[in-house]
């Protein structure tokens, strides 16, 4: 089996921008490839080929998307020498089942792993053996994506029963909130964070500003997008 990972960049040390470890000093593994096509998605150069999204633009999957073998991966991010490694997409648990020997070859040198993930795919045991934390994503109707396509029960199920999970929504403004509570109760989600809408510093600073007090309100936390506001749109750090 080929056991090599469709990779769109690997950088670091920088920080984790968003929830529970937001600040954190951290590498980031990008695979390309999702089963999703948000019209808002902050990364179209892993997945849109055709200009679906809402820049227009036809990314390059020649140009964007690269095989690598799991042991160069490996040796990649462990030199960067952070404690935290997350993997993020496109879709990465897409690729979970060769995601395996690369999370079992970084924890054998202790080091930690978030996997972020838009929800639809329950989380192969041996990744959740391994003590990979999920930051699950569901998407909400404005994505653009269909009900049927954004929100699987039963990977939500199985990813809310675990104990590191935490869920995590990019909302515009409150009415958003109503829609993220419907979602809370039918799944019984723990540990919600709600995330400002935003490819630019200055639109996820009105974001944040428009959700903060509703956010604090539900008793829900909330996150910023730190590596937006430090770097805006640049890629890579």
């Amino acid at each position: 089996m080929n056991q090599d990972l469709v990779v769109n960049e690997i950088f670091g040390p920088t920080v984790q921008g968003e929830g529970r470890s937001l600040g954190r000093r951290c590498a980031f593994l990008r695979l390309g490839g999702c089963n999703l096509s948000c019209s808002w998605c902050d990364t179209p150069y892993t997945w849109d080929w055709t200009g679906a999204g809402e820049s227009g633009v036809a990314h390059d999957p020649r140009k964007e998307l690269h095989r690598r073998p799991v042991e160069a991966v490996v040796a990649e991010l462990l030199g960067f020498d952070t404690e935290l490694i997350v993997i993020s997409g496109g879709e990465p648990l897409g690729q979970q089942e060769r995601l395996i020997p690369l999370v079992a070859a970084l924890t054998d040198h202790g080091k930690e792993i978030e996997i972020e993930t838009n929800g639809t795919h329950a989380a192969h045991p041996e990744l959740i053996a391994a003590g990979v934390r999920f930051n699950v994503s569901p998407k909400l109707s404005h994505s653009g994506d269909d009900l049927k396509r954004r929100i699987v029960p039963a990977a939500l199920t199985s990813l809310s029963a675990l104990p590191e999970s935490t869920f995590k929504f990019v909302c515009q403004n409150t009415r958003d909130l109503d829609e993220v509570a419907q979602l809370v109760a039918a799944f019984d989600l723990p540990s919600v964070w709600i995330m400002p809408i935003g490819r630019s510093a200055d639109d996820v600073t009105k974001h944040m500003s428009e959700l903060a007090d509703a956010v604090i309100a539900r008793g829900w936390n909330l996150t910023t997008r730190l590596h937006t506001l430090v770097w805006d749109e640049k890629r890579g750090v």
